[in-house]
C-alpha cells in the first residue's frame, strides 16, 4: 500500500472526525440554549453520523489499511478536538476540595 495515500486516509480521518466531534460541540452549545433541544441533537446526529459514515465508504474504498487509518484519524480528531473546546485545566487544591463538601 502506497503511503501517500494512507496518509491522506489518515487526513480525510482528522476532518471527518473534526467535523463530527466539532459538530457534537457546537450542537451541545445550541442545543442547551434552543427551544427544542431534542430536535437539535437527533438532527446534528443524523447529519455527522451520515457524514461520517459516508467518508469512511469512500475513503476505504474496499480496503481495510485505509479504513484503519482513516479510523486512526478520526480518534486522533476526537482527542484534538476535545482538548480545544474543553474547559480549561483548573489546578485543584484538595484541602480547599473537601472542606467545601458535608460529611
Amino acid at each position: 500500500m502506497n503511503e501517500f495515500v494512507l496518509t491522506l486516509a489518515l487526513v480525510a480521518g482528522l476532518s471527518l472526525g473534526t467535523l463530527f466531534f466539532g459538530g457534537l460541540w457546537w450542537t451541545v452549545r445550541k442545543g442547551l440554549s434552543s427551544r427544542r433541544p431534542a430536535l437539535w441533537f437527533f438532527g446534528s446526529l443524523l447529519l455527522r453520523m451520515s457524514i461520517a459514515l459516508t467518508g469512511f465508504y469512500f475513503v476505504g474504498h474496499g480496503h481495510w489499511e485505509r479504513l484503519v487509518a482513516c479510523l486512526v484519524g478520526f480518534a486522533a480528531a476526537r482527542f484534538i478536538v476535545m482538548r480545544l473546546t474543553g474547559p480549561p485545566v483548573e489546578h485543584h487544591n484538595s484541602t480547599a476540595k473537601e472542606a467545601g463538601h458535608a460529611p
